[in-house]
């Protein structure tokens, strides 16, 4: 079963119960969520979601990506499909197509999402997207092993692992998330 907007609603309420401090920058995308308007949905214009994976290894290093398209270094993700059964489901999947990492040395730090961010998406006329927003939505994974494999030359240009306070430089506050979230027993 596809993932749906009640499905996304929750993970967002639940988000913000551990950050409320977020309740207003999320402010918009709850009240579009409210709408239905198929979030899961790469179509829906107006916002759709997207996933990302904060893949730290030893507690040391975090996977990144160089995307393509947008030509910035991020965290591994993208959009969702018709056939992902969870939100969880659909980062490994991301992880696994753009960085070529083994799904079976990848394992949730927790079933809470690590960070929400909302924001512009510049319009991709070669995919026929209109400028729109993206409700990028990200958990928290651990390795001790993983090595990268092939990459998804189409969407990347490159993948490496970079020292967690680098990564935060060149990323942002959601890297810190990456080793902050409460763990399964937290």
């Amino acid at each position: 079963m596809a993932i749906s907007d009640s499905d996304i609603s929750g993970a967002l309420a639940t988000y913000l119960e551990r950050y409320p401090e977020e309740v207003e920058q999320l402010s918009e995308p709850l009240r579009l969520l409210g709408q239905g308007r198929n979030f899961a949905s790469r179509r829906s214009f107006t916002v759709h979601v997207t996933v990302g994976a904060l893949l730290v290894r030893d507690d040391t290093e975090i996977l990144l990506i160089e995307h393509l398209a947008y030509g910035i270094t991020l965290q591994p993700g993208g959009h969702l499909e018709p056939t992902d059964a969870t939100l969880i489901d659909a980062i490994v999947r991301e992880l696994t197509e753009e960085t070529g990492i083994d799904p079976s040395q990848v394992f949730p730090v927790s079933p809470t999402l690590a960070y929400i961010e909302y924001g512009k998406a510049p319009a991709r006329p070669e995919k026929d997207e209109p400028e729109h927003y993206h409700l990028d939505i990200g958990y928290s994974f651990t390795t001790a092993g993983a090595e990268i494999g092939r990459i998804q030359e189409s969407e990347v240009t490159g993948v490496g692992w970079y020292p967690l306070d680098l990564a935060e430089r060149l990323v942002g506050p959601r890297i810190a998330r990456a080793i902050s979230t409460p763990t399964q027993a937290g």
